[in-house]
């Protein structure tokens, strides 16, 4: 197929991190293109903490932004993964760690381990003994090391999205882009495209390329395209968090904690100047009050003086991505609830797609690749509900449904029989996603193997002492995370 001229005028539709983002990507692969960003004064913004996944790092390294600049503007902390509690059978609590080379030393033998014991051997299999960046969690550790451990780690963020917003913002108006602060009141669409944004006061804004990263509002794929919306809700039943901050004081943590509770799960995630704390919940399971309410309980706030904010989530994407001269991005394009932090991911992935396609790959294959991303994401998360042995109307329900991808029916099927999960995501071209690593340590994190009466007795299948010795040596190679005031 042959390359596409890149667009020679953009038109973003709404600010905040995904539209800046893309504005920042696209001005850096196409320095001639004219491209305005049309953020209306009028809506506000949501700013909660966020964190991320391994791939934001790569994002501010394509830039050229570094982390001293960005960081300390966006109060930022460094994440080597998400501590989940309450989530299993029996355990309770695992790390998920982002990957890194050292992993490739030791997953082996968390593998070996992990399949002796599904098949009836009493070794140990818990995920936290055999990754460094577990280690550095628990110890407190950044994942900084110094230029004499010549091992790449693995780690995202922590951050305030909306001053993330305000650092790609700058970056990108340094690069030529436009920022015009108007509202748009309609969006004319002719012969199927979408022709220009008409602004209050009588202006209007014409573009070849036109980029949706208005919201869940989803202004011109969903609201003038008719661009069908396929919802996720027959497997991912929560639809509502409520948010609030706390400050913290004392170690700053390295990870996102992730802590079950009746109806959904709570994040706790630490920034440089405050914790940003939510609530995830199904809002057919328990009401807004109740759920302020378990919250606030949890964060120990039953009688304090800290407001609460609640959010709704449409949980699901659009059937195309980039459809006519139309590219969604954010929460226009889909969104999968927040577990593993993957919303960001999902706008890079996006955009830096649309651009390699421009280069030859087709709006068919661009399309099928992002659906098929959202899905990898959407059957990891529903993972962590499906093997839940909680009790409650909210997790009984999870962990009776049925409503199962093909993909997510043959990894468990796997697991529980014994085979080489590895395998099967080669096989069926999931590692993309979530490689083994995730998907291992997301089960046995979960405590999902034979019954204790089952296991024989038999002698690790890992060399222990030898993992124990490799991690705890590497981690004296870095430094403390540091400390709140």
């Amino acid at each position: 197929m042959t390359a596409a001229a890149p667009p020679a005028s953009i038109a973003i539709l709404g600010g905040g991190t995904a539209g800046w983002m893309a504005a920042c990507l696209m001005a850096k692969a196409w320095p001639r293109c004219a491209i305005t960003v049309v953020e209306s004064p009028e809506i506000g913004i949501v700013g909660v903490g966020e964190g991320s996944t391994p791939q934001l790092k790569a994002l501010f390294d394509t830039l050229g932004i570094a982390e001293a600049a960005w960081m300390p503007a966006a109060d930022a902390t460094y994440k080597t993964g998400i501590a989940f509690h309450g989530w299993g059978d029996g355990t309770p609590s695992y790390f998920h760690p982002f990957a890194g080379q050292i992993d490739l030393h030791t997953q082996g033998a968390f593998f070996a381990s992990t399949r002796a014991r599904r098949l009836g051997a009493d070794v140990p299999a818990h995920p936290d003994r055999f990754f460094l960046n577990a280690r550095l969690a628990a110890a407190g550790r950044a994942p900084l090391a110094p230029p004499s451990f010549p091992f790449h780690i693995g780690y995202g963020y922590h951050f305030d999205a909306h001053k993330v917003g305000v650092v790609l913002r700058d970056h990108a108006l340094g690069r030529g882009v436009v920022h015009l602060a108007r509202r748009v009141t309609d969006v004319a669409v002719v012969d199927g495209r979408v022709a220009r944004l008409d602004l209050a006061g009588g202006d209007s804004i014409a573009a070849d390329l036109f980029v949706d990263a208005s919201g869940f509002r989803s202004v011109i794929a969903q609201g003038a395209l008719g661009v069908p919306f396929r919802s996720f809700a027959g497997n991912l039943f929560a639809d509502r968090a409520v948010v609030m901050p706390t400050p913290r004081a004392g170690q700053l943590p390295v990870q996102t904690q992730a802590t079950a509770l009746s109806a959904g799960w709570a994040w706790d995630i630490p920034l440089t100047t405050r914790t940003g704390n939510g609530y995830v919940y199904s809002s057919r399971h328990l009401s807004a009050d109740a759920a302020e309410t378990e919250l606030r309980r949890h964060l120990g706030l039953l009688d304090a003086d800290v407001a609460a904010r609640h959010l709704t989530m449409k949980v699901g994407r659009v059937e195309t991505t980039w459809t006519a001269n139309c590219l969604a991005i954010g929460l226009a394009q889909g969104f999968v609830e927040p577990l593993e932090a993957t919303a960001l991911h999902i706008v890079q992935a996006t955009v830096e797609g649309f651009i390699a396609a421009q280069d030859g790959g087709g709006r068919d294959a661009f399309n099928a690749a992002i659906a098929r991303r959202y899905e990898g994401i959407r059957d990891y998360i529903v993972a962590h509900y499906r093997l839940n042995r909680r009790s409650g109307d909210f997790w009984r329900e999870n962990a009776a449904n049925d409503d199962l991808s093909d993909d997510l029916k043959a990894i468990l099927s796997a697991w529980f029989t014994g085979r080489d999960v590895g395998e099967v995501i080669a096989a069926r071209d999931l590692g993309g996603y979530y490689a083994p690593m995730s998907w291992e340590v997301l089960l046995a994190g979960y405590g999902t193997f034979p019954d204790a009466a089952r296991l024989r007795a038999a002698a690790p299948v890992a060399d222990l002492a030898g993992i124990d010795a490799l991690l705890d040596g590497c981690l004296l190679n870095f430094p403390p995370a540091g400390r709140l005031s």
